[in-house]
């Protein structure tokens, strides 16, 4: 009897319990990710609504006579672009893309469109992936989405190279959004330890901006990669905080609220840690732009705020409950949003009237905020222990199923393994003094080395 009348207050504390998960859930705003994170400045921002202008022509089927140009036009020269390939010539290998000559910004273009839901190729594209199924370059990415980005580099790479011979003094700039953000971020990954093909073009050239990406490779790959790729997220955007396989999104499109719902359940209670030791687990690349234009409890959109950062930890790991999570993943609101943004940011400038001599001064110091920040970041990575996986030969990958391995050879009896926790550790070590040697002071603290003139 004393047993059936504590069922009750057990019940009672379970709702309450549910009630309470469900208003901390619905009260989470987007915006509460980034709050610590550092304020984007105008000179690093100003590339990303021109770029997406660019994304968005790819959609014109006649640039000289477009019929969907946003307000302004596409701000590009249709006589510039080199090629223009639609889902015919692709095959569907990949979404529709075009190489664009940027003169006013010393720049070789290429733009990937995002998604069309009424091609089944490019769901093939996106669904085309397991956990750990695809390793390069010590980590895991997207099966399907290397697979593309691979073919457009073969197709293209003569073409570029072409390009970039005939304006040696161009920056190489990749932009795609949706699963085009995802294409271009692993193509610049393979494009970086295949340089040679480029005629050694230096890294510092190379340029990526993903925006609304999917998760395509795993931590220490987004983490190493920030200094050449840039995410931008609009505030409740959902694809890059799926974590759920896209394959079970889309066939439960008709009943998302649901699996958005259930996927927020089990991340919440998934612990953090647990999530940065497993390898497989995929992210959003490179240092994040995070778009905020609304907050909590407040209607309409408000001035957007950007804030950016190269974070470890906290990298959009929760999908948030939003009836704006699918909005702000489409394009046209992407450019419009930044474009407000980079219009605030440079009134502000006018107003402050910074002189020319300090605007230099102000771009040389964000540079060495990003590259500092960027240290912090593998620094932190390394703290916290997350393994990384057996680094392959520089522009080769294999297609392993779950818990196979793609390191060749056999290891030695005695050593630790690669995949137990000393041999993971070593290769952070190992990857740490290899790109940023440090020496013990005399105080038994560690500093960084000064670069030799």
């Amino acid at each position: 009897m004393s047993i059936l009348c504590c069922v009750p207050v057990i019940e009672c504390v379970y709702c309450l319990g549910c009630s309470h998960w469900l208003w901390k859930k619905c009260m989470y705003s987007a915006g509460h990710e980034s709050e610590s994170w550092g304020l984007a400045t105008s000179d690093e921002f100003v590339p990303i609504p021109r770029l997406c202008r660019f994304i968005l022509a790819v959609y014109e089927e006649d640039l000289h006579n477009p019929m969907w140009a946003p307000p302004g036009g596409y701000g590009l020269d249709p006589h510039q672009v080199i090629l223009k390939k639609d889902y015919d010539q692709t095959q569907g290998r990949v979404t529709p893309y075009m190489i664009y000559l940027d003169h006013d910004n010393d720049s070789v273009v290429l733009a990937i469109r995002g998604l069309n839901l009424a091609k089944e190729s490019d769901y093939a594209v996106l669904l085309d992936n397991k956990l750990g199924q695809t390793k390069f370059d010590g980590g895991y990415v997207h099966n399907g989405l290397l697979k593309a980005a691979m073919w457009v580099f073969e197709e293209e790479h003569e073409v570029l190279n072409r390009l970039l011979e005939e304006n040696p003094s161009y920056s190489l700039t990749f932009v795609g959004h949706s699963l085009g953000a995802g294409v271009v971020s692993l193509l610049v990954l393979f494009v970086v330890q295949n340089r040679s093909r480029l005629g050694n073009i230096e890294r510092k050239r190379i340029r990526c901006f993903a925006i609304a990406p999917p998760r395509c490779m795993s931590l220490h790959l987004a983490v190493t990669y920030a200094d050449v790729i840039n995410s931008v997220v609009l505030q409740d955007d959902f694809l890059p905080r799926t974590t759920t396989a896209l394959e079970d999104v889309f066939k439960s499109i008709i009943c998302l609220p649901c699996l958005l719902c259930l996927t927020c359940v089990k991340d919440t209670f998934t612990f953090e840690e647990k999530k940065l030791k497993d390898t497989r687990r995929l992210y959003a690349p490179g240092r994040l732009y995070h778009i905020v234009v609304r907050k909590p409890l407040r209607l309409g959109r408000y001035p957007p705020v950007v804030r950016t950062a190269v974070p470890v930890d906290g990298r959009f790991d929760q999908l948030v409950l939003s009836c704006n999570a699918t909005a702000d993943h489409a394009i046209i609101w992407i450019q419009r949003e930044s474009q407000r943004a980079l219009d605030l940011m440079l009134e502000e400038d006018q107003v402050m009237q910074i002189p020319v001599e300090q605007k230099i001064v102000r771009q040389k110091s964000v540079v060495e905020d990003h590259e500092e920040e960027y240290r912090a970041a593998i620094m932190k990575a390394a703290s916290l222990n997350i393994p990384m996986s057996p680094s392959p030969s520089y522009g080769t990958f294999h297609d392993t199923e779950e818990g196979e391995s793609s390191a060749g050879g056999s290891l030695n009896e005695g050593s630790p393994s690669m995949w137990s926790f000393k041999g993971m550790k070593r290769k952070w070590n190992q990857f740490v003094d290899r790109h940023f040697p440090m020496d013990d002071d005399d105080s038994g603290h560690m500093r960084f080395k000064k670069e030799e003139s």
